[in-house]
């Protein structure tokens, strides 16, 4: 059987397999059974949530159904973030948290995130093992039907939970109350809860895409629909715009002035909060080969360091783990704090950075993010018959060499392969454009020339 779990669980298009009804209930009982081996517990406690997608509830409901049968006590906490999910799991504490989402993907996807106790992703063992499950049961009917009935008034008490650790923990001493900020919320998992937070805490909240209908969540809006937000914070003279995706576990900005702020940004300035109060671990910040080499000027130029990793916060999580730093994260504003943390919050990042600006000598973010450069960047697909190691083709790897040594640490290049299909990709970034096109252009020629598909 194919590989079904990938770094951010399974995902795939609700209904059909893996993520129909029958499967589903397979998952659910596999955790259940893998969980009472490992633990040797008779009835191991799972908390799930999910996000506003319309076939949340039904897998959400399949899944707790196969669970149960499985001997497994389940906890809904409804809809609610993904980082949500693995507070609860923690602190509760559960066995396992489970989430019912596909982050930024369209409606008609979902998919499947499991984290263990301590909020970090399902280990690869358990996942073999839940996949050999699946292919033993072929395709065969749920293994229950709605047995399991979710208790509302256990949703809500999950959900306050959460709010409040958001509040009186992460939150703890923040004063917002003369500020005003323009929250999108993708019409996914944060539309109740990010207008509920930021509103206790005193600010004026502007809340725009915070109306789920089981199809609109990432529509034109969150963090991969910046402009609505941009505008919309121009137009409200709000101090600050955050955008999240659709189930929260990253956050993506707009300063005063309108201008987009990503997660290299963000990085930035926390970086320099946490630096400046001695609490930038190995002055380190991990990131992944996708961030801009900005960044790592930036970083270098304050005497910190960039560390990179394969892209995918799982890696970034790993060594943030292995080398006891304490912020990394991706562009596309997924931020780990692992002394809150193991799993990125988006809501968690937003009171982060306003921390960083209301300590900050109360100065706005566009103010905060000065000395950070973003540099062109150009990336070049090439269709390959094979996925030859670079380094094995002598003429590609020669000009890369040539090239690197050109732009003279002012400036970067990367080359790899698509995880997915058969293109090789070359992204490079330099101070100008015209250059760094023509960089690109040549390597994908030499790469076309050597293994590219006629």
């Amino acid at each position: 059987m194919a590989k079904l779990f990938g770094t951010d669980g399974i995902r795939g298009h609700a209904g059909q397999f893996p993520l129909d009804a029958a499967t589903v209930s397979v998952i659910g009982a596999s955790l259940a059974v893998e969980l009472r081996k490992k633990l040797n517990k008779p009835d191991p406690l799972i908390v799930v949530g999910r996000d506003t997608r319309e076939s949340g509830p039904w897998i959400e409901q399949a899944f707790i159904d196969g669970a149960s049968a499985a001997g497994a006590t389940c906890k809904s906490a409804g809809v609610i973030t993904t980082p949500g999910v693995a507070f609860l799991a923690r602190t509760l504490p559960a066995d396992a948290g489970v989430v019912i989402s596909a982050s930024h993907n369209p409606y008609q996807d979902n998919g499947i995130k499991i984290f263990s106790p301590s909020g970090k992703k399902l280990e690869d063992t358990t996942e073999r093992l839940i996949e050999a499950d699946i292919q033993a049961a072929g395709h065969s009917e749920p293994v229950a039907t709605a047995s399991s009935v979710i208790d509302a008034s256990e949703v809500a008490e999950l959900q306050q939970r959460y709010l409040n650790y958001l509040e009186q923990g992460i939150a703890a001493g923040l004063l917002l109350s003369k500020l005003t900020i323009v929250i999108d919320c993708a019409n996914g998992a944060a539309s109740n809860l990010a207008p509920q937070l930021f509103t206790r805490l005193g600010a004026r909240v502007v809340v725009i895409n915070n109306e789920p209908d089981g199809r609109n969540i990432n529509l034109n809006s969150g963090s991969l629909h910046i402009d609505g937000l941009q505008k919309r914070v121009v137009q409200e003279r709000a101090d600050l715009g955050v955008a999240f995706d659709g189930d929260a576990d990253r956050a993506l900005f707009v300063d005063h002035k309108g201008n987009f702020v990503d997660g290299d940004a963000t990085l930035w300035v926390l970086a320099k909060y946490l630096d400046a109060r001695s609490k930038l671990h190995h002055e380190t910040v991990v990131a992944t080969v996708m961030s801009n080499i900005g960044l790592e000027i930036a970083l270098k130029s304050k005497g910190l360091r960039l560390v990179r990793t394969d892209v995918g916060d799982k890696y970034v999580l790993e060594e943030l783990l292995r080398s006891n730093a304490t912020l990394g994260g991706e562009q596309s504003g997924h931020i780990i704090f692992p002394e809150l943390s193991l799993a990125g919050d988006g809501m968690t990042t937003t009171l982060c950075l306003l921390r960083a600006m209301s300590e900050g000598e109360g100065k706005p973010l566009d103010h905060l993010t000065e000395g950070f450069t973003r540099y062109p960047q150009i990336l070049v697909n090439v269709r390959v018959v094979e996925k030859k190691a670079f380094d094995e083709m002598e003429k590609v790897r020669n000009l890369a060499a040539e090239i690197e040594a050109k732009l003279d640490g002012r400036g970067r290049l990367l080359l790899r392969y698509s995880g997915t299909e058969r293109l090789a990709r070359v992204m490079i970034e330099g101070e100008s454009q015209e250059l760094i096109e023509k960089y690109a252009n040549q390597l994908a020629g030499a790469i076309k020339e050597t293994i590219g598909e006629q």
